[in-house]
Order: structure tokens, then C-alpha cells, then sequence
């Protein structure tokens, strides 16, 4: 009778350990695919900064919406131990600063010409006053390549 007891608790811990076997290889698959999306993510991040740069420095897009749209980019990049793009993009970063209360869409149409006039003054101004050293900054951006492996 105890040899039988023995051999049905032997087979539960067997089928016990090959359960739980079975599911750290479906963990360890699952932390796979969401390390090779990551990095499929901050790559597809990483080409759309590079092509708004480029588009700045072509003067394809004009200097605030860039540093809008490089300021989001940079901050939802998906990785850890994030450099610290404030302080090695000043420039485009002081820029996001002072554009991105200006109204858009619906808002800015919804003001009188006069204050739009007054605003379009304002940011071309702000553009024309910072456009050498964002150019410098973007000119690293569009070359920007983040290697991240095992850092999501």
C-alpha cells in the first residue's frame, strides 16, 4: 500500500513539474515577443525622428511642429535608463517649451485673425531666433540609433 501511495505521489509531482515546466517556457516565450515588439517599437520610433529631421533640416516642416512632434517622439521611447534628451536637445526642448500652449485645430480657428497673426508672429520669431542651433540638434537626431536588447 505505501509503494502505491509513493508511486501516485511520484507521478503528481512528475505531472506537477512538467505543468509548471511547461508554463516558464510559454513566460520565457511571451517575454520574447514582447522584447521583439520593444524593439520593433523604439526602431519605428527612432525612424520617424530621423525622418522629421530630415524634413526640418530640408525645411519640409517648420521648427515648432518638429520639436513637437521630436519632443513626443522622444519621450515615448520605450526604454530603460532613458538618456536625458532635455539636457542633449536644449534647444529643441526650450522650443517645445514656448510653442506648445499655442492653440491648434479647432482652437486656432476659433480666434480672431488678428490673434492668430499675433501668435504666427511670435513663433516665426521664436524659429528664426533658435533655427541654427535646432538645426544642430536635429542634424544629430537624424542619425539617432538606440541598440536596446533586453532593456524593455
Amino acid at each position: 500500500m505505501k509503494m502505491l501511495l509513493l508511486l501516485v505521489a511520484l507521478i503528481i509531482i512528475a505531472i506537477l513539474a512538467f505543468y509548471a515546466g511547461s508554463l516558464l517556457f510559454k513566460l520565457k516565450l511571451q517575454q520574447q515577443i514582447r522584447e521583439q515588439k520593444t524593439q520593433k517599437r523604439i526602431e519605428n520610433i527612432c525612424q520617424s525622428i530621423q525622418t522629421i529631421a530630415k524634413a526640418m533640416e530640408q525645411q519640409q516642416c517648420n521648427l515648432s511642429e518638429g520639436s513637437i512632434r521630436l519632443y513626443h517622439l522622444l519621450e515615448a521611447l520605450p526604454i530603460k535608463d532613458k538618456p536625458n534628451f532635455e539636457q542633449q536637445f536644449p534647444i529643441l526642448y526650450s522650443l517645445y517649451d514656448q510653442v506648445k500652449a499655442l492653440p491648434t485645430h479647432e482652437d486656432r480657428k476659433a480666434q480672431s485673425s488678428i490673434e492668430i497673426k499675433r501668435q504666427d508672429t511670435h513663433r516665426e520669431e521664436l524659429e528664426a531666433k533658435l533655427e541654427t542651433q535646432i538645426l544642430n540638434e536635429v542634424s544629430i537626431l537624424k542619425t539617432l540609433k538606440l541598440f536596446t536588447t533586453s532593456q524593455s
